[in-house]
């Protein structure tokens, strides 16, 4: 289920003191109910290589078509990356964070961590298109419990990043979000 912007930028995320640059793009409630302290968990199971949670046709299908249109299109060229095209966010840090632990990469995809807190994660990817944030917060949930919260904050590079935005935007909301927290919210229940 998506959460309405207001209510991620009204809560006090670190990643809100040096990210005024990025768009966010969405925010999704994850269905990963849990303890105080979980974080963790979820961060564990988001960067493992365990892609059980994107065990499904669509996903995998999803997936495929984008890595292929994006070796075809030269869209994910390494000079693109963090630390060529842009800089990385870490070098926006402050020094609490850049002291603390960073966080586990993803196994999977091209995310590197940012940084991770008790109640925040954060991983960056950049390709010809954006530079890419996804955050994971761990909130309240409202039942006495807490839940992970997924947003994913986007610095469009050019026309190209813009229009690029704008054509994935039906498909990520109506297709690859929905699919993929259902494998989250599967793999997380599977594992409680």
């Amino acid at each position: 289920m998506r959460v309405p912007n207001e209510l991620y930028t009204a809560r006090p995320w670190r990643i809100h003191e040096f990210t005024e640059d990025f768009v966010l793009e969405d925010v999704w409630a994850l269905p990963t109910p849990g303890g105080p302290d979980d974080l963790p968990r979820l961060v564990e199971q988001f960067t493992s290589n365990d892609d059980s949670e994107m065990s499904a046709t669509v996903m995998r299908v999803l997936f495929a078509v984008r890595w292929r249109l994006g070796a075809l299109l030269r869209l994910d060229k390494a000079e693109d990356g963090v630390g060529r095209r842009v800089a990385s966010v870490r070098d926006r840090l402050p020094a609490d964070l850049l002291e603390a632990p960073r966080g586990p990469d993803f196994a999977l995809v091209p995310l590197r961590s940012v940084y991770q807190t008790d109640t925040e994660y954060v991983a960056e990817m950049a390709n010809r298109t954006c530079h890419l944030l996804m955050h994971i917060g761990w909130v309240p949930s409202g039942t006495g419990g807490y839940r992970g919260e997924m947003a994913a904050l986007v610095k469009p590079n050019g026309l190209l990043g813009k229009a690029y935005m704008t054509g994935i935007t039906p498909f990520r909301r109506t297709l690859v979000v929905p699919s993929l927290i259902r494998g989250i919210g599967g793999t997380w229940a599977k594992h409680s």
